[in-house]
């Protein structure tokens, strides 16, 4: 099959219809949980989800930390299912964030915070889904079936519906703004796609990698590891700089990949220090940017056209990760929509 004949090669084309529909229809049910957060005077946010979901789950965290000043955790699930010892979720926002909605372990966690009397919510694109009946807030994704095992555009929907409630939660009329940009940014990527192909064909033999991310876009570094890992089983390692300098850069050597999220940001003059003892080391540097002094230092580009601010920029910055791991699977002649060992709903406790 042709890789334009894909579902996955589809529904990455469909991501700024997805994020339009959603931005313009899509926004009532988070005014009706911006109202209770504010009326509870809730500050902290527990996050329950898995994969593609829990990355998304990691921008929370940087996001609205930010913009809202709030605490956002990371659930354990296997707390509440498994070892049955859940924390005290008093005061607390509990969110559940996944495609399908459909995981035991995730649903227990809501079903534990309503009994605790906790806010609950839920981000799904399948509102009647088993976390869509259990949350007492439903934010339907709308983003219509995803038939390739890979997430791409309910990913993208998720960071778009956590920006979302970060920027009406604030009251942050910048926030939304930028956020009505990204579908926008995302059609100048996939205008460079081309360019993105043949990029990934000189990988076509690359076993291991490592993709480097900070703040903001720690989220983008885990979710393009991931979609290296599912779609084309390259060993790839997410890290953030910081962690990376602590050990792990040992492993890189000569022509060893490394993948460098970076567009403009906060954290970019850390990165481009980073950048330095990646070439002390002789790496093979891949950076995903908007920024020409990174693009300099570069080995190659994988481009970011529009720039976007900086809380808005993972949005965008995934594009070329997913891009980039499609090609390279199709490269390697693997079947992009039924990845090996993979299952659309995938349910664990």
């Amino acid at each position: 099959m042709a890789i334009h004949d894909t579902h996955l090669y589809k529904e990455i084309h469909e991501q700024p219809d997805v994020l339009r529909r959603f931005l313009s229809s899509g926004m009532a049910p988070l005014h009706d949980l911006v109202e209770h957060i504010r009326r509870d005077k809730i500050r902290h946010i527990l996050i329950a989800a898995r994969g593609s979901s829990d990355n998304a789950g990691r921008y929370a965290q940087y996001l609205l930390g930010i913009t809202n000043h709030m605490l956002v955790s990371l659930a354990a699930p296997s707390l509440f299912s498994i070892y049955r010892r859940p924390p005290d979720l008093g005061g607390m926002l509990v969110l559940g964030i996944s495609q399908s909605g459909q995981s035991p372990d995730l649903v227990s966690v809501l079903e534990e915070a309503n009994r605790q009397g906790a806010i609950t919510a839920a981000i799904t694109n399948h509102a009647y889904s088993a976390m869509g009946r259990t949350a007492r807030h439903v934010i339907p994704l709308g983003a219509e079936q995803e038939r390739s095992l890979a997430a791409t555009k309910t990913y993208t929907a998720q960071l778009t519906a956590l920006a979302a409630l970060s920027g009406l939660l604030a009251e942050d009329g910048e926030l939304i703004t930028e956020l009505n940009q990204a579908p926008a940014a995302i059609e100048a990527v996939l205008a460079r796609r081309e360019e993105i192909e043949r990029i990934a064909e000189r990988y076509r033999y690359m076993e291991r990698c490592v993709i480097i991310g900070r703040g903001l876009n720690y989220a983008t570094a885990f979710e393009m590891s991931l979609k290296l890992k599912e779609l084309t089983y390259t060993a790839s390692e997410p890290y953030s700089s910081a962690d990376f300098l602590h050990g792990p850069i040992a492993m890189v050597e000569r022509g060893f990949p490394v993948f460098v999220i970076a567009p403009y940001s906060a954290v970019l003059p850390e990165l481009m220090d980073f950048f330095l003892k990646l070439r002390e080391r002789q790496a093979e540097i891949i950076a995903v940017s908007d920024e020409d002094e990174v693009c300099n230092q570069a080995d190659r580009v994988l481009p970011l056209p529009v720039k976007l601010g900086e809380r808005i920029s993972p949005i965008a910055a995934i594009i070329p990760g997913q891009l980039f791991a499609m090609h390279l699977a199709d490269a390697r002649g693997i079947d992009v929509d039924t990845p090996r060992g993979l299952s659309k709903v995938t349910e664990t406790w």
